[in-house]
């Protein structure tokens, strides 16, 4: 045995062949694709955006440009403004109030939902999405007797848009809102919050919403948006925003609706800026 143990051990021991991983298959563009495709895309939004801006500053004279039709706008000279002015303070009050409909209306709902009555999660979705699917006129159509009642109670302010707008802005905020709920183990965190001895209402404040900033935060932004660029059911319905506002001046000024319209984009676009900082700020305070 022991001669037999000693010729095991002097038996050379091969060394195990060492498979090499493949090459992992990477889908998609490459890096000199990439820079084209986002080439192309900025080129497609930034050369109209130009165009606006060397429209606002031409003058009488080819090939001379000055900024006197800006200086006017800031100026507050001229009284022709007015209405832009009234139409801008209309959409802003009515940023607000959508984005309140939104928040005390749409979010506790989803969040009800996802916790008590998962099954209705499709419904919910098919009745957020479908006012994308409608085209406003037809909707509009359909609101007009609504609002007939409405003014009668609420009067003919322009704030009162507001209810319509929260059905226009449900499908992005529904998306921005569910996206950050889908990453979120909401079950989880209400079982342990209420497991310590907290209420609903401790719940939702405390525990849900702040793991929620990012979908809310997104879903304001975009509401926003919309119901800056909006213009068909205020324009049906007989009230000033800022689009209808920027129809009646452009017919006898175009230069300043250009400008107003430029001013509007340039908001926007900071405010998704802002938003997507904010978020990012938290995420990385978060991971700290």
């Amino acid at each position: 045995m022991a001669a037999m143990s000693r010729a095991v051990e002097s038996r050379p021991v091969r060394p195990r062949p060492v498979r090499r991983r493949a090459p992992e298959l990477r889908l998609g563009p490459g890096p000199v694709v990439r820079a084209v495709i986002w080439t192309l895309l900025g080129l497609f939004f930034l050369i109209p955006l130009f165009s606006m801006v060397e429209f606002t500053l031409r003058t009488a004279k080819p090939g001379v440009y000055n900024l006197d039709r800006w200086v006017a706008v800031f100026s507050g000279e001229t009284t022709r403004y007015d209405r832009v002015y009234q139409g801008l303070g209309n959409s802003l009050v009515l940023a607000v109030v959508t984005v309140a409909i939104v928040l005390l209306v749409l979010l506790p709902t989803i969040v009800l939902v996802e916790l008590r009555f998962p099954k209705l999660r499709r419904v919910l979705e098919g009745i957020c999405l479908l006012p994308i699917m409608i085209p406003a006129i037809v909707m509009v159509v359909g609101l007009a007797p609504t609002y007939a009642v409405v003014t009668e109670v609420f009067g003919s302010g322009a704030w009162t848009l507001a209810f319509a707008y929260g059905i226009t802005v449900l499908p992005y905020a529904y998306r921005a809102i569910q996206s950050n709920v889908a990453a979120v183990d909401m079950i989880t965190l209400s079982e342990a919050a209420r497991s310590l001895g907290a209420g609903w209402w401790t719940v939702f404040w405390r525990v849900l919403v702040p793991n929620l900033r990012r979908g809310i935060l997104a879903a304001s932004a975009l509401s926003v948006a919309v119901v800056l660029g909006e213009f068909t059911i205020a324009s049906l319905l007989s009230r000033v925003n800022l689009q209808t506002s920027l129809l009646l001046v452009s017919q006898s000024d175009p230069f300043v609706a250009v400008i107003f319209a430029l001013l509007a984009l340039v908001f926007a676009f900071v405010l998704l800026v802002v938003v997507d900082r904010l978020v990012s700020v938290r995420r990385r305070t978060a991971k700290g």
